[in-house]
């Protein structure tokens, strides 16, 4: 690595699924990033809750202080990946604070905190990137807030959780019931030991208050999401939709009223095979967008595990080194 290169320290908060995959990948990767950032990008110092070797990390990147990572003087960059509402609020605005730009993929905490949190990094004039909260690799956040911001946003409708989709997908395409889809799910790693978060929609929901704050310039939190799950769908119900050559979808949809009052909701949708979402199957996200200029426009791929999701908050460490350098220069 070239010497004149400035050196870029990142701590962590987190090493679970995601946050090993972004370690490996920033210590196997280094170089091609670094020359991507224009910035030496070193990892230095990793939280974790619990003590204990991670495989493939330095042990000694590891600390169970999890505030030394965000008062280290050294780290200009923090990830976070814990999860959760709390340490990981107190974590950010700590490191907020501290003039240090943070990278999360924090969807619970942000639709529920996320005004305080925007508000402490404009204040203290650094960055708070979160294109993994929602829908994993796929840049939707980074598309809406910079290459969608000269027009107006009138839509937002997802498919934005990959447990749902997968099994909605198996019971229309096998004419399976919901409770053995959900057995097959747990088994394969697509849904957790208790799925409540995701077959009942507030997964969903939390990352649908994200993309409405982005899309209507507007500050929008889960409670105010009306949201329903899937877990009432029947084969009957997925049987009266096909005979109406349609699908049923779990939606997270956004939109102006033509008072132009924000709605946002989750909750079931029929939908035409010919719309573009009728298409999206198994664990597979997708996000379609109408604005009054640019149209229709549909994103889709991986929306959660490991690696998209890692993909997304890199993403995001690249293009904060980039705008640190911007920034600074002069």
């Amino acid at each position: 690595m070239s010497s004149e290169l400035k050196t870029i320290s990142i701590g962590m908060l987190g090493c679970g699924v995601v946050g090993s995959q972004v370690a490996r990948l920033l210590q196997s990767d280094q170089e091609e990033l670094s020359k991507r950032s224009g910035a030496e990008l070193v990892l230095k110092k990793i939280g974790v809750r619990t003590a204990g070797a991670r495989e493939g990390i330095p042990a000694a990147l590891l600390t169970t202080d999890l505030f030394s990572v965000v008062n280290d003087p050294e780290v200009n960059i923090v990830i976070e990946v814990l999860g959760g509402i709390e340490p990981a609020r107190e974590l950010i605005l700590a490191a907020i604070a501290n003039k240090k730009s943070v990278i999360t993929a924090n969807k619970a905490l942000l639709a529920t905190h996320g005004h305080e949190l925007f508000n402490a990094a404009d204040a203290a004039g650094v960055d708070l990137y979160y294109e993994a909260a929602v829908a994993g690799a796929i840049p939707i956040i980074r598309s809406m807030r910079e290459s969608l911001a000269g027009d107006q946003i009138t839509r937002v409708m997802g498919i934005v959780n990959g447990t749902t989709n997968f099994i909605l997908t198996k019971m229309h395409e096998e004419g399976r019931n919901f409770a053995d889809v959900l057995a097959e799910a747990q088994k394969l790693g697509y849904a957790e030991a208790d799925p409540t978060a995701d077959i009942e929609g507030h997964d969903a929901a939390a990352k649908a208050a994200l993309l409405a704050s982005l899309a209507f310039h507007s500050t929008v939190t889960i409670d105010e999401v009306y949201s329903e799950g899937i877990s009432n769908i029947s084969p009957d119900d997925i049987a009266a939709a096909k005979v109406m050559n349609s699908v049923i979808k779990l939606l997270a949809i956004a939109e102006l009223t033509v008072k132009d009052e924000i709605s946002v909701r989750v909750h079931p949708v029929m939908l035409p095979l010919t719309h573009p979402l009728a298409s999206v199957r198994d664990a597979f996200n997708a996000v379609y967008v109408e604005s009054e200029a640019a149209g229709q426009l549909m994103f889709y791929g991986r929306g959660a595990g490991g690696a998209p999701t890692a993909s997304a908050i890199l993403g995001d460490l690249v293009a904060v080194t980039r705008h640190r350098a911007y920034s600074t220069v002069g």
